[in-house]
């Protein structure tokens, strides 16, 4: 939405609503909330990654804002992401994020975020689909997100937190150095 009623923004606001909202470049995209599987896949798989990421000295953040720097009306909202300390700010992460994360919901514009995550240098933007528990990587090659294919197994390597992620079984397999975790 370009022109958006006060009362609807008001509204959103009083309920919690826009906790989610995403503006590109000063358009307004309203998200829905997540779904209970949605959710119960995003829960499991911070619950892994966070202290991988704390161990590489990664933040880890869930939905919260990631800014074009010095922008204030071009932000998303990705389910989750990991950045390095310097670029956290009072208003969410500014810019490079190490890893983006999106659980792909009914009619989601994540393929769509896909030229900002590149365009502000996101490093990885890994992409899930919650019932198929299948995953897509994207590295970014000169600010564009471009598909990773997977090893000749299947399994995808998230070089920002030295993970390995394929599906088995119908479930997600993270394995590390030391462990791993099915989701």
């Amino acid at each position: 939405m370009l022109e958006v009623p006060e009362s609807i923004l008001v509204e959103r606001r009083m309920t919690g609503a826009d906790r989610r909202d995403e503006m590109w470049d000063g358009e307004l995209h309203m998200v829905p909330p997540a779904s209970d599987r949605h959710q119960d896949v995003s829960g499991q798989l911070f619950l892994t990654l966070a202290p991988l990421a704390k161990d590489r000295g990664l933040l880890a953040r869930i939905e919260s804002g990631l800014f074009r720097p010095g922008v204030d009306n071009d932000y998303r909202v990705p389910d989750q992401m990991y950045a390095r300390p310097e670029v956290r700010s009072e208003r969410g992460i500014e810019g490079p994020a190490s890893l983006v994360v999106e659980i792909l919901s009914p009619h989601d514009e994540t393929y769509a975020k896909l030229g900002f995550f590149g365009s502000i240098g996101v490093a990885e933007v890994l992409v899930i689909d919650p019932k198929s528990m299948t995953v897509e990587l994207f590295t970014n090659r000169d600010g564009a997100m471009v598909p990773v294919a997977p090893a000749a197994d299947g399994v995808h390597t998230i070089s920002s937190l030295a993970v390995t992620v394929h599906t088995v079984d119908g479930r997600l397999r993270i394995a590390w150095d030391g462990g791993s975790a099915d989701i």
